[in-house]
């Protein structure tokens, strides 16, 4: 772990700069993100950090060996979270599936920019492609566990978990920059086709509520 927090210095004209592993991890997401996996690169990496390509091997064994870390920390979030929130136990499926809304909401759990990253990236590589499908297919699983936890036949249950997760992505996907205050008076009407159960007002209220303390901690 020591090595983790370690920092590689190099004199020049700006004076002592610094690059930690973290620095390298985060301008690769940002660049993944913003320009694909190609542009993902070493040298372009460290001209933009403004260190030397030495620093880069003091913390990763290779341009694969970082690829590698972006994929396990795009696993280690993006699914993660669907799979958390879709576990816990709820009271009812509307509270359940309520849950996974948070992901929809809060970009710390779900980053769509990321995922579709992901996605471009499986175009190019089989190798990507069969990480992208097995979470995919993990991500649909655990919704379909939460309803099959509150009553709903497998086929049923698997079929409306695929409706909730595809509905989502697609949203995505159509970049629809719907106005979160939109999307709220949609609620109900979600949650009623996704369960096929009425919701309550207090269901509704609470995550309006839910949204309300989300987005005022990101301003």
């Amino acid at each position: 772990m020591a090595a983790l927090e370690t920092t590689i210095q190099r004199a020049g004209a700006t004076g002592n700069i610094k690059a930690t592993r973290e620095d390298w991890l985060k301008l690769a997401l940002e660049t993944l993100i913003s320009d694909g996996v190609e542009r993902v690169r070493v040298l372009t990496l460290g001209q933009q950090l403004d260190v030397s390509r030495s620093s880069f091997y003091w913390y990763f064994k290779s341009r694969q060996d970082l690829l590698d870390q972006l994929l396990d920390y795009w696993r280690q979030t993006n699914t993660r979270f669907i799979v958390e929130r879709a576990s816990r136990p709820s009271a009812t499926v509307i509270r359940g599936v309520m849950s996974i809304f948070e992901c929809w909401v809060d970009e710390r759990l779900f980053d769509p920019r990321l995922d579709f990253a992901i996605r471009a990236w499986a175009r190019r590589s089989p190798t990507i492609r069969r990480a992208l499908d097995e979470a995919d297919e993990e991500r649909v699983n655990a919704i379909r566990d939460m309803f099959k936890r509150h009553g709903y036949e497998e086929e049923d249950a698997f079929v409306r978990a695929r409706v909730l997760y595809f509905m989502q992505i697609g949203y995505y996907s159509l970049e629809l920059n719907e106005p979160m205050s939109t999307r709220l008076t949609h609620v109900a009407s979600y949650l009623r086709s996704f369960t096929g159960q009425e919701p309550l007002a207090e269901d509704v209220e609470d995550f309006a509520r839910y949204v309300e303390k989300t987005l005022s901690g990101k301003r």
